[in-house]
Parts: C-alpha cells; structure tokens; sequence
C-alpha cells in the first residue's frame, strides 16, 4: 500500500460527513504503517436522500442510503465506504465486507417537541414524527393515543417541519444529535430498555472490498472490539428474522466485563403483538447469541411480523 492515495465514500449529509470525518482521522492515526500518503472524502448522493417523500419500504429498503456507494466501491470509484450500520441491509453485498466498526456513540432515542414537554406530558392525539415502524410501534406502548405519522429528511429538516407546527414531536437518535452539537433541543432521552434501539444504532461501519488485502488488514488496527462483538449480536438478530424497513425489531447489547447482555423485541406486522426477550452470554459467544434470539423470536411471533 505504499504511497497509496485513500479515497472514503459517504452521504453528503452534514451528519454523514461527521462520521466520515471520524473514519478518516482513524485511518490516518495508522497512515505511516500502511503506507498511506492522503485520505480524501468523495460525498455520494444516494436515492435515499433524493426521495423525502415516502417511507423507505415504499421505495427499496434500506440499501438506499448504502447501495449507490457499494456501487462506486466495487467500481474502484473510491477505497472505503462509510454508513451508518442502521442504515445498511442486514446482508453483506457480494464482493464487499463490511467488518470494522468505529466506537458506538450513544445509541439511546431522544423526543425533541415544542414547548419542550416529555412524552407523557403532549395533548392528547399529539402527532409525533417518525418513518420508522419500530419506534411508531414502541410509542405506542408507552402512549395509545398519539398520532404517529411518517417524517423524512436530515435532522435540520425535521426540526423545521417540527417548527412550523407540521408534528407535536419528533423522535430521533441521540448520536445524530450529539454529533451535530444540537443536545440543547433535546426534551426527552429514552432509556434502551424504555425504547429499545433498532440493531447497530450509533455506529458507524467502514466497508471495503473483500480482496483488498492491505485495507482488510488496516481496517482491522481500526475496527473497535467490544462495539464488533454487540453489533455482531444485534444483526444476527435481523439476519435470521430477515428483518427489511418493514420489520419492527429492537435489537440493544451491552457488555459488562466478560459478559454480553442482549434485549430485543419484535412486533407484530400491524403492531399490536410485541414479542420480548433478554438474555446474557459470555463475550466470545456473541454471534451465537443473536442467531439463538432471533430463532427464538422467530418461532414466539409465528411469523406474524411478515406479509
């Protein structure tokens, strides 16, 4: 890899070229022993950001904020592809692999709503904004009543939608708060277990070609352990549910010394069944964790989280 010119694809999203921005700084902590000479960020537009309008089950999935940079990374467009693990499909795409992840930020949900109230405080029927049927489903659970309907766009954007009194509230991830130093416009912070995170929530995943000897190598001096071993956990998880957009699964691990604690939970299609486990395992049984939870979920929802 010596004098070799880096190249990191990523959203052009304030937030997306944050955490391009912590990838790159990484990288370059170990440039000299590998050779490196420059690392640059191309910003990609995806199809997720161009469609604002729709839920993203309504217009492919998930892989529409990764798939137009796995694109540019098998064509040798740039070197390594930087996501948000949320956003990424549970299976790996041919030819990629996606097996260094940056030290998880905070991965509890937040409210931010006008007048600054907790969720238990809102009128009744207040609308809170969300495009994900997870969090609909589990703000349900806490209040029946509320009006849960689809919000997209960057942060910036639903703030403003919220301001212009379109929602009551908005329910978002604290990570993409914090990192944008907007903490003070938080009314709520939810516990994981009050509103269990979706699986591989606040961190950030760097993917490569799965040939490219010298990256593999580099990204594993990169790749930050404990957060591997419990996003490891929480997708095996969505792996074995075969969990899409349209798939309301919490998945949160956490690890204390030697021991990995794993909480999911599942709804029911229109989500009025929720399905609940916790359990523990030892750290180097991680994987197997979440592929025995997932089987477990699996057969106490028969299946009623699927069309």
């Amino acid at each position: 890899m010596k004098n070799r010119k880096i190249i990191i694809g990523s959203r052009g999203s304030k937030l997306a070229l944050i955490y391009a921005e912590k990838a790159k700084e990484k990288i370059l902590n170990y440039s000299k022993d590998f050779g490196i000479e420059e690392v640059i960020i191309k910003e990609i537009v995806t199809k997720g950001d161009q469609v604002q309008d729709k839920r993203l089950s309504e217009v492919g999935g998930k892989g529409l904020f990764s798939k137009t940079i796995e694109v540019e990374l098998l064509e040798k467009k740039i070197d390594i592809a930087v996501h948000a693990l949320k956003d990424m499909p549970s299976e790996e795409t041919k030819g990629l692999l996606t097996d260094c992840f940056l030290e998880r930020n905070d991965p509890r949900e937040i409210l931010i709503s006008k007048d600054n109230k907790h969720l238990k405080d809102l009128a009744t029927n207040s609308i809170i904004g969300t495009s994900s049927f997870r969090r609909e489903f589990q703000i349900k659970k806490i209040r029946e009543d509320l009006d849960c309907k689809l919000i997209r766009g960057n942060v910036d954007t639903r703030i403003r939608k919220l301001n212009k009194n379109l929602y009551d509230g908005i329910i978002l991830s604290y990570a993409g708060i914090d990192s944008l130093g907007l903490n003070q416009k938080i009314s709520q912070t939810f516990s994981t277990s009050e509103i269990i995170p979706c699986a591989g929530q606040g961190v950030i995943a760097l993917q490569c070609r799965d040939n490219d000897e010298g990256l593999i190598e580099l990204l594993k001096q990169v790749d930050h352990q404990l957060t591997h071993s419990s996003i490891k956990a929480e997708r095996n998880v969505l792996k074995v549910l075969e969990g899409d957009c349209e798939t309301a699964i919490g998945a949160f691990a956490n690890i204390e010394g030697n021991e990995i604690n794993l909480e999911v939970e599942l709804f029911s299609l229109d989500g009025s069944k929720r399905f609940y486990l916790k359990s523990s395992e030892s750290i180097d049984k991680a994987e197997e964790l979440g592929i025995e939870m997932g089987k477990t979920l699996k057969k106490m929802s028969n299946n009623s989280y699927k069309k």
